[in-house]
């Protein structure tokens, strides 16, 4: 079950939504619960379910609303725990642009820029910099698009996105 949080001060120029969380041991939920609650200022209870890819850990999503930045903020609240795997979204508003934090064990904190229907936007000096890296010999071309859209990130965690039986799934699939 999705769990929806609603900030009722909410305004035209706050941001909303999501964060997935893909895979936490249990004894992390009430802690994930906590931080997301301090940075949102609303009690949070997320609706945990079982997680069938990883044994012991479980998966839950929570749809948000609330302050500008709450993404950041939420990202850098979670990302301390090693054993946890999520993505936070914010969409764009009036004023801001949205943004996709995804994180694993392995790979770390990934961030990107997002585009109003959720397309990821490449700022020229990060292309310009792949570019280079590729014709110095460093890397390929392909390698270095891969990781500024976050594939190394999109493939670990695919297999967390499909959820168990009866769970809610939401697919993040790259629009091409």
């Amino acid at each position: 079950m999705t769990t929806q949080i609603k900030d009722p001060s909410a305004s035209r120029d706050n941001a909303r939504g999501v964060v997935f969380v893909h895979s936490a041991p249990s004894a992390l939920c009430p802690h994930i619960e906590w931080a997301v609650a301090g940075v949102l200022g609303v009690p949070v209870s997320l609706d945990w379910t079982p997680q069938p890819a990883q044994a012991g850990t479980y998966r839950a999503e929570l749809f948000w609303s609330g302050a500008v930045g709450s993404a950041a903020a939420i990202a850098s609240a979670l990302k301390g725990w090693t054993h946890l795997r999520f993505e936070v979204t914010e969409d764009g508003t009036p004023t801001s642009e949205g943004g996709r934090y995804s994180f694993t064990p392995d790979l770390g904190v990934f961030h990107a820029v997002t585009g109003l229907h959720g397309d990821i936007m490449i700022p020229e000096d990060r292309l310009k910099a792949a570019v280079v890296k590729a014709a110095n010999g460093d890397t390929t071309l392909e390698l270095e698009v891969d990781k500024l859209v976050g594939k190394p990130w999109d493939d670990e965690l695919e297999t967390f996105r499909h959820a168990g039986e009866g769970a809610p799934v939401r697919w993040l699939h790259q629009v091409v």
